[in-house]
């Protein structure tokens, strides 16, 4: 559903008035997500993972410079084929909480969200469905809790009903029992059929939801490996980086390696 080829993003800036000057960024990234699949991709803070979910929506900043392809269902995305599958093909679920239009009760931005795509659903069953009541769609985002608040973003994607969902740090900041909610309706969304790039420095949770995890450091893939390679002491996993993440987690002895 989601193919990734030889992506590279760099920003251009300015020295002076003429003197241009481009910053790599992503390098060379390659990528697939099938129907039925969580991959996850996993990497600490500025490795480039939101910068992929910006370029897969087309919406990276005019000073960027892309090189490579991103094909959805075999046909290349571009600026024109990306704004009409946007919100009904493929689906963004934002990091940011601000995201949420401040201005418009939580239940009308959910309606918003289906009439976009071209659908029709009722906004309290969504609120249900992600585990708030009816009611909450009477409030404004500044009403909400900041897991509530992620709740209806994860209800916005839902109901869009794109196929393919980029979720881009959805459980950032979540409690472990909201956390779990959350990942459990992008676990479903695969399970229904739905393809899903699931975006997080959390490990051990994606561990639990995806099939796949892809690893990025400093702007470049570092591997792409089953789930269940993760186990024991590492001992199964062919990349360094994956073998010392894996192993400086808590519950397996915090090895650190500089």
């Amino acid at each position: 559903m989601l193919k990734i080829r030889d992506l590279s993003i760099s920003f251009r800036r300015y020295n002076g008035l003429l003197r241009q000057q481009l910053i790599p960024r992503l390098s060379n990234i390659r990528l697939d997500v099938a129907p039925g699949e969580v991959v996850a991709l996993i990497g600490p803070s500025g490795a480039g993972k939101s910068l992929i979910a910006h370029a897969i929506m087309g919406l990276l900043p005019k000073n960027c410079v892309m090189k490579g392809e991103i094909y959805h269902n075999g046909v290349v995305l571009d600026r024109h084929i990306i704004e009409e599958k946007r919100g009904r093909e493929i689906s963004l679920l934002p990091q940011q909480i601000s995201c949420l239009d401040p201005t418009a009760r939580v239940g009308k931005q959910i309606s918003w969200a289906a009439e976009r795509a071209g659908t029709k659903v009722n906004a309290d069953e969504q609120l249900i469905n992600v585990g708030l009541p009816p009611q909450v769609g009477s409030l404004y985002p500044h009403q909400l809790s900041g897991g509530m608040a992620k709740r209806i973003l994860v209800a916005q994607a839902n109901t869009a009903g794109a196929p393919l969902l980029i979720a881009d740090e959805p459980t950032t900041g979540l409690d472990p029992s909201t956390r779990d909610l959350v990942l459990d309706r992008i676990r479903k969304h695969a399970d229904q059929g739905g393809a899903v790039l699931l975006i997080t420095h959390d490990l051990m949770p994606a561990l639990t939801r995806a099939d796949r995890i892809a690893l990025i450091r400093d702007g470049q893939m570092s591997c792409t490996l089953p789930t269940s390679a993760f186990n024991g002491s590492g001992d199964g996993l062919t990349s360094d980086y994956a073998r010392s993440l894996w192993r400086a987690l808590p519950q397996n002895g915090f090895e650190v390696y500089a």
